[in-house]
């Protein structure tokens, strides 16, 4: 067992892809290579692990700036690129292109709980919530429920805002944490993974950061920069064994000023970079993938009765580079999820195993992939 308490804010920063001496792409990444290089956003988890019990559980929180976001909405996209999964909001998204909660991540049969204590949380904040407003929470899941008695629901509102009130900038901690803790990932334990890149334009630096809860994938299908690790490493006899595919939230932040528009072309791009780390989306699959802009000159004022919105966004022509840091950072999240993650016991002695990094590290030489290790922050 993993002697964690019932309730925990992780903050520990675990080995990344990078400390093994590998890359993803060309694209310079930000400080610490992590959502929260984009200017204002905060992450913070909640970690349930039941010493002695079968929670292996969590929640994540994503605040897209320091503002309130029910006060100053930001533009937003959301996709599906196989839809058996659960993001609620979605329709509100997609009719107004603005996104007005943090978002949340957990497990599939703690949506509910999540819901429920972010509009507690937020209208606990926002006195004219019960005056004039309703809010629709952005809530996504992954099954867990191989390690986690999911069907317990040992994630509980004081969970939730838990997460959301310790959400933090800098970095953000990774593998079996929040809504990830008990997550895998290509037949390997998975979780909560992030990384980002820094796009310069006419002089001006913009930065696409992504955060994905990985749970999905088999063994065989793992590629690490273009290397087919998953085939290679499944001629060794101690691999765990693959099981049934399961799911991804991909959460991708910018503070280049983007419309939902070309919020919903970036998230079509993250969706490469789950296939260039071997994501195939099978039919069990839940793979979502939401976008947002913090840009300030776009965030939109609640309270405004303004008869016109001054708004100003990127030129199209101008995109290019953008969609390569999206591709690239949803690639090295996905990477850095199954890096940092440990091995877990979890309900009724299930076991997921850790990817070796000795393993990882030897075949990546073999195909002359491996570089100095670069420490990340």
């Amino acid at each position: 067992m993993i002697p964690i308490p019932d309730t925990t804010t992780a903050t520990a920063q675990r080995p990344r892809l990078r400390d093994l001496g590998i890359t993803c792409g060309a694209m310079r990444p930000g400080p610490h290579n992590a959502i929260t290089d984009v200017p204002g956003v905060r992450v913070g988890h909640t970690t349930v692990i039941h010493e002695n019990g079968p929670a292996r559980t969590g929640v994540t929180a994503i605040h897209p700036h320091d503002d309130s976001i029910f006060r100053s909405m930001v533009p937003a996209a959301i996709e599906v690129l196989n839809g058996s999964g659960e993001i609620t909001g979605r329709s509100q998204v997609d009719e107004y292109g603005l996104l007005e909660t943090p978002v949340l991540l957990t497990n599939t049969l703690s949506v509910g709980t999540a819901h429920r204590a972010c509009v507690d949380w937020i209208a606990r904040r926002e006195p004219s919530l019960g005056d004039a407003h309703f809010v629709i929470p952005v809530v996504a899941e992954t099954y867990d429920g191989y390690l986690n008695d999911i069907t317990g629901q040992h994630v509980t509102e004081e969970h939730v805002i838990g997460a959301l009130d310790c959400a933090t900038s800098g970095p953000v901690a990774e593998g079996n944490v929040g809504g990830g803790t008990g997550m895998r990932l290509f037949g390997y334990k998975g979780g909560i993974g992030t990384s980002s890149r820094v796009v310069e334009l006419d002089g001006e630096a913009f930065t696409v950061g992504a955060l994905i809860q990985g749970n999905f994938g088999q063994r065989s299908d793992l590629i690490v920069e273009g290397v087919p690790v998953g085939r290679e490493l499944s001629t060794f006899p101690d691999a765990p064994q693959a099981g049934k595919d399961g799911s991804v939230i991909v959460v991708i932040a910018t503070d280049a000023p983007l419309s939902d528009r070309q919020l919903r072309r970036l998230c079509r791009r993250g969706m490469l970079g789950l296939a260039r780390a071997g994501a195939v989306a099978r039919h069990s699959s839940g793979d979502l993938l939401l976008a947002f802009s913090n840009s300030i000159e776009n965030r939109v004022d609640r309270m405004s009765t303004n008869l016109r919105r001054p708004m100003s966004f990127l030129n199209d022509s101008r995109i290019d580079d953008l969609f390569v840091a999206t591709v690239e950072a949803t690639e090295e999240a996905v990477l850095n999820a199954l890096i940092a993650a440990e091995t877990m016991t979890g309900r009724d002695g299930h076991v997921t195993e850790a990817l070796p990094h000795h393993l990882l590290r030897e075949v990546m030489a073999r195909y002359g992939r491996l570089r100095p290790a670069v420490p990340q922050t």
